[in-house]
């Protein structure tokens, strides 16, 4: 079969099995690949793991000319460029890393012909010094990664993105292509527009991430909820992401305390420690990192099998971004948000403090971005359903299976009115007897009949609503009191402490006007059947002692590159071997995401420890 420019299916699939190891590509891979052979400006907007790299990287093998790829970050170029080393691609990036001697070298195998790719950062690309050099280099395609930053409505916006228009302008005959994981129709528009993308090919994937299963649990004791689902993966990757920095370190602590082999990583910590963290991390050192969203835009690691967010994300983009390094080898992961409604209050008010710092006004783009994420987590409709639809897909499929709500860990309450009631007069008749109001933690003590200290000082144990609901679960009533809130039928103050107060609504319920809904939240879940994106069977325990085995190699081989482990091969190609059981070359050829160069370099220490595994 022959392209629009003469270049085979064949051809291309010859390069991605060579190099890759891939049989075939993905669906939107080859027209993907194809826009930039035809020299047609593209958007590609591909779910984390959905192989939008693979894009840019495959066309230059093909058509002999060079790539200008703009990556946002070193750590994230590091990988990329580390991995195609070691599958014998030509490869190289500039950026503040590179000591002098290396960015010769570039420069000299830039005049000679001999790289197929060039990575550099927005901020050098747009130096008058390195844009003077472009027309010399023979660019044939500009791709410009993580694609979303040039948007306001994009969740990560950088303002030197807007600049990257005037790389057109250098190289008025390159083709230019947008890459990015999360953009909705509106940041999608403005990526277009800010590019000047001359009659884009538009290519949008599937959104859904079927191997992800997603869940919201009201944050009770936040340090307890999250060693508790950290159980559920032991020994496996784990990200915890925290809105300040003292609560990455609180819970690191914690967790450290109960013998998990975790970390706190964050912005206002020494640069060489969060190196050696981030170092750690991604050589299978350190098992959790707890973090601000200051960790993750350059981890690459393929294997996380756990994304907790601590507290609400600032919007679905950056959730989806932020759970999106989770599972993107294509095996199961989990994503849970520890939700309490008093996080949009704190949200707000940093945009507040943020913008009263910068003399402006709240962009109320921000509040609205805040405003969805609030949506979903408050929400009880299928979590895949809730995220395609917010990036503008139709999500087919009656159950996702793969959520609290369509696993059935939520159920509705029965007598759900009684119960909002019952809350409500509580609040009242506590701040009734003194004019002081309460936080939802005091409030649901009362209601479970406590007699903590604190209780008993205050003459709470003599209200008439005390221990009314003392058999339901403290958490089950702090979710309650956020769905009222999310419901508009109560309010938490915006002063210092998130106390709670009745509105116009909670008279309608306590008066009997208003009928109210309530879902109970789950109990804790326990570990379910491994699932994947493509549907194959978890291994079995044998199979696991194999996989096992293979990961220690893979370990060790990736000490002595200097490189990640998942860069010499990823879980999803250990499975395949485990399964497969390769004894040849040959044979190890067939296993996905073994290339010739892979095969040269680590084939033959894989078969032999798959050789010992079989024998032992």
């Amino acid at each position: 079969m022959e392209g629009p420019e003469g270049v085979s299916q064949d051809a291309i699939e010859d390069i991605a099995e060579r190099i890759w190891g891939f049989r075939t590509l993905r669906p939107l891979q080859e027209p993907a690949v194809r826009a930039v052979l035809d020299k047609r400006d593209s958007l590609v907007v591909l779910p984390t793991g959905g192989g939008k790299s693979l894009c840019y990287q495959l066309p230059p093998m093909v058509s002999g000319e060079l790539t200008l790829v703009i990556s946002p970050l070193i750590a994230l170029m590091q990988d990329q460029l580390d991995g195609l080393r070691l599958s014998g691609y030509p490869a190289a990036a500039l950026n503040s890393n590179c000591t002098d001697d290396e960015i010769a070298d570039t420069y000299d195998r830039l005049h000679s012909g001999d790289l197929r790719l060039l990575l550099v950062s927005p901020e050098r690309a747009v130096t008058s010094g390195f844009m003077s050099k472009l027309p010399g280099m023979g660019i044939g395609a500009i791709a410009i990664d993580e694609a979303h930053c040039i948007s306001h409505w994009g969740h990560d916006f950088r303002p030197e993105y807007r600049r990257l228009v005037e790389l057109r302008d250098r190289l008025p005959d390159a083709s230019l292509h947008a890459y990015t994981a999360t953009a909705t129709p509106r940041v999608r528009e403005d990526i277009i527009r800010q590019l000047d993308l001359h009659e884009p090919e538009i290519l949008i994937g599937t959104f859904d991430r079927p191997n992800l299963t997603y869940r919201v649990l009201p944050r009770v004791k936040a340090a307890d909820q999250i060693a508790q689902i950290l159980a559920r993966h032991e020994n496996d990757a784990a990200i915890v992401y925290c809105m300040s920095r003292r609560e990455t370190e609180n819970v690191a602590e914690s967790l450290m305390k109960r013998g998990v082999n975790a970390a706190a990583y964050h912005a206002g910590m020494d640069p060489e420690k969060r190196r050696r963290i981030q170092d750690k991390f991604t050589t299978e050192r350190l098992d959790v990192v707890v973090a601000t969203v200051a960790f993750g835009m350059g981890i690459d690691r393929s294997d996380v099998r756990c994304v907790i967010h601590a507290s609400l994300p600032k919007s679905i983009e950056a959730y989806q971004q932020e759970t999106g390094r989770a599972g993107r080898d294509g095996l199961e992961a989990e994503c849970v948000l520890l939700y309490s409604s008093g996080d949009a209050r704190k949200w707000e008010q940093l945009l507040q403090r943020s913008a009263y710092e910068a003399g402006v006004e709240v962009d109320p783009k921000q509040l609205e971005l805040l405003r969805h994420m609030r949506g979903f987590a408050s929400g009880m409709r299928c979590r895949h359903r809730t995220l395609s639809e917010h990036f503008g897909q139709s999500y087919e499929n009656e159950s996702c299976e793969a959520c609290d709500i369509c696993l059935g860990e939520v159920s509705e309450v029965h007598d759900a009115t009684t119960v909002a009631q019952k809350i409500l007069s509580c609040i009242a008749r506590a701040a009734g007897q003194n004019g002081s109001a309460y936080g939802a933690a005091h409030i649901a003590d009362v209601l479970r009949g406590s007699r903590a200290q604190k209780i008993l000082d205050r003459g709470h144990d003599r209200l008439t609503t005390f221990g009314l609901l003392r058999d339901i679960r403290r958490d089950a009533i702090i979710s309650f009191i956020d769905q009222l809130v999310d419901q508009d039928l109560l309010a938490r103050d915006t002063g210092e402490y998130p106390v709670l107060i009745l509105t116009e609504g909670s008279v309608e319920v306590l008066r009997g006007e208003r009928e109210v809904t309530l879902l109970s939240p789950p109990a804790p879940a326990k570990r379910e059947r491994a699932r994947t994106a493509d549907g194959e069977e978890p291994l079995t325990d044998l199979q696991h002692g194999v996989f096992d085995r293979l990961r220690a190699l893979r370990r060790k081989l990736a000490d002595e590159q200097g490189v990640p482990p998942y860069v010499v091969f990823n879980d999803a190609t250990l499975r395949d071997m485990v399964r497969r059981m390769p004894t040849s070359s040959e044979s190890m050829l067939e296993v996905k995401g073994v290339g010739q160069a892979k095969l040269e370099r680590f084939g033959e220490a894989f078969l032999d420890e798959l050789m010992a595994s079989s024998s032992g």
